[in-house]
């Protein structure tokens, strides 16, 4: 399927409010009501809309440091991959997770309470993941730049 311009409009403004009513949304992309609804469902039905959520404030829940985690395996057997994957999304302080191309092989978003918080994390979950050959945490002093929201 392409996105054509009014597709385009739909999803900009679903990532800005995704609990924006089909009648607030048709008046802002200039559609019907009718015909934006089935566009939004011809958006989920074909993947282009993932799913909805509510993003939260994790200063607000007690977790404001970001930690960025870069972690080398001993090794890039399919076996060890799949066995720290297994493992890494059992661990629930971690926000994100991804292979890298570079000097590291995979790259960890956790967020935490504090540094205490951060070490607790280490000792109980990271100290334990499989294959790890070296890990190298990093703390976010600030966040300068932070969306979900794709240029569509």
């Amino acid at each position: 399927m392409e996105l054509d311009a009014t597709d385009r409009r739909i999803l900009t403004v679903l990532q800005k409010n995704g609990r924006i009513t089909n009648a607030e949304l048709s008046e802002q992309v200039n559609l019907s009501a009718s015909a934006c609804h089935r566009r939004v469902q011809r958006l989920e039905e074909e993947g282009f809309i993932a799913g909805y959520v509510a993003l939260l404030d994790p200063r607000r829940l007690g977790r404001p440091t970001t930690v960025f985690v870069e972690i080398t395996l001993q090794g890039q057997a399919d076996e060890l991959l799949d066995a720290f994957e297994r493992q890494v999304a059992r661990i629930p302080d971690i926000l994100e997770c991804h292979l890298m191309a570079g000097s590291a092989d995979y790259l960890l978003k956790i967020m935490a309470q504090d540094t205490e918080d951060f070490a607790r994390i280490h000792r109980q979950y990271l100290s334990r993941l499989p294959g790890v050959a070296q890990m190298q945490s990093s703390f976010a002093l600030r966040t300068v730049v932070k969306t979900t929201a794709y240029a569509v």
